[in-house]
């Protein structure tokens, strides 16, 4: 099949990468968003997607919004089969969708219909989940509403940050993604209606939703900290600047702090919550790179009794 990829962070790389390898299929063109200011210059850059496809020699469509007539007018002209999607970022109207004879089929971080939206390996984890996985399915005008191709299912680790399960994720995604194009392709894949039952929504984590309330249990810090990482960034306050918590770890044995309340020594740092301790492993203070919490600790010289706080509403 003529496909156009839609993609634009580093996560769809690797299923653009397994569809460019395929021998059944020609990536034509990829979709993403278009260059932005990123670093401490605000230079513009170029998407990872829009990178890998300038490597391969593609032709790359940046609309700043995928209802723009000159991009509608130049799909129509490239006449794709398929348009397989990871991540692209923009919602695609009804003119775009109607466009490729085999219509825009999403490989979509979760398993659907839990987690629809942006964030579903950062709900995931921040919910506890066991188990978390990835599907193909068929775009339609809803909110990762459309039915289901294929899917597979992956393990959450206990120490898992939404980066590292994101990463496998993509990975094992990428051949879930060629696949479902075969399937596609061959007439053997059907599309499955998702269930009515089970629907949850998965929207992006902000900065303010990174902020740590140490009234909360102990499990529940943990989680935030690994949904967080590595971003927005769970963060907290230490004697009126902001502290981004990299790595934390439960710590039921340490009793006896109040919440917020720091415990430092040469060898470790713990902090109470609301239920039992968690142990501070990675910290980044304000303008610095991460560092071990028992050499921040030791830098800034942390008083008995000192608290890490919320941010002021």
């Amino acid at each position: 099949m003529r496909l156009v990829f839609a993609g634009t962070p580093e996560v769809a790389v690797p299923a653009l990468d397994a569809l460019l390898a395929s021998e059944r299929h020609e990536v034509v063109a990829v979709v993403t968003r278009p260059d932005a200011p990123a670093g401490r210059g605000r230079r513009l850059v170029r998407s990872p997607v829009a990178e890998r496809a300038d490597e391969a020699g593609i032709e790359v469509l940046t609309p700043a919004r995928p209802r723009e007539p000159a991009f509608l007018d130049r799909l129509r002209e490239i006449a794709p089969d398929c348009c397989p999607v990871v991540a692209y970022g923009a919602l695609l109207p009804k003119a775009a969708l109607d466009i490729p004879a085999r219509g825009w089929v999403n490989l979509h971080f979760s398993l659907l219909p839990a987690w629809r939206g942006a964030a579903p390996v950062q709900r995931a984890l921040l919910a506890g989940d066991e188990i978390t996985g990835a599907a193909t399915f068929q775009i339609e005008e809803g909110l990762d509403s459309g039915p289901v191709f294929g899917v597979l299912t992956e393990r959450i680790r206990p120490d898992d940050t939404s980066g590292d399960l994101l990463t496998r994720l993509a990975l094992a995604g990428a051949g879930l993604l060629a696949a479902t194009m075969d399937g596609i392709e061959d007439g053997t894949l059907t599309a499955r209606p998702q269930p009515a039952e089970g629907v949850s929504v998965a929207p992006k984590l902000t900065v303010e939703d990174a902020a740590v309330d140490w009234n909360a249990p102990a499990l529940h810090v943990h989680r935030q900290v690994r949904a967080c990482t590595p971003a927005p960034g769970a963060w907290t306050v230490f004697r009126g600047e902001r502290l981004k918590l990299r790595q934390v770890a439960p710590a039921p044995a340490r009793a006896g702090l109040a919440p917020g309340e720091l415990a430092a020594d040469k060898q470790s740092v713990h902090v109470g919550t609301g239920s039992h301790a968690v142990e501070l492993l990675w910290v980044q203070p304000q303008g610095k790179k991460p560092m071990r919490a028992a050499d921040w600790a030791r830098g800034v010289r942390v008083a008995a009794g000192e608290r890490l706080t919320a941010p002021r509403p």
